[in-house]
Parts: structure tokens; sequence; C-alpha cells
């Protein structure tokens, strides 16, 4: 019998997850945890978050470019940090405590 998706997450390494998720970014500690919705979720925010950028920066002068990559770039560890410490909780969450 294969095993259960709260197996999976509780035999995860937490703080894999959560390094996987800070240093390359934008959810790959899910696709360790096997976690495809929250993946997914991620996935689709990072990218909105690139193409309002995009969108919005498209008529922009020099002084405006530097504060939008700022801005871009904020966004994105600011992400990178909540779904690090959602998959961190996850696995505290599924496992028993001892």
């Amino acid at each position: 019998m294969p095993p259960s998706r709260e197996q999976i997450l509780a035999a995860s390494a937490g703080w894999v997850a959560v390094v996987l998720n800070v240093v390359p970014g934008l959810g790959a500690g899910y696709l360790y945890q096997r976690r495809w919705k929250a993946y997914w979720i991620t996935s689709a925010l990072a990218t909105s978050w690139f193409v309002a950028g995009a969108l919005l920066g498209q008529n922009a002068d020099a002084a405006a470019e530097t504060q939008n990559q700022l801005v871009g770039l904020v966004g994105l560890l600011l992400l990178a940090g909540v779904t690090a410490t959602e998959a961190g909780l996850a696995v505290k969450r599924v496992r028993p405590s001892s």
C-alpha cells in the first residue's frame, strides 16, 4: 500500500523544504514534499507578480525602473519567506509531538 500524504510529509526533512523554498525559491520545497497544490499556487502567484511588474513597468522612466525592480525583488523574497515558513510548519503539524 502506498504511503499517505501525511506519511510522506512527516518523513520529509522540514529544514530541506524550508531551504528549497528560500534558495531557489518559487516553491521548490513543495516539490520535495510532494505538495502539488501548494506548488502550483506558489507558481501562479510568482507568475502573476512577474506579469504585473512587466505590465506596470512598460512605460517607466529610468528613475522608476530601479524602484520597480526593488519592489519586484521584495515581493519575491516575501513570497519565498512565506512559503518557507508554511513548509516548515506543515511538517511540524503532521509529526507526532515528542
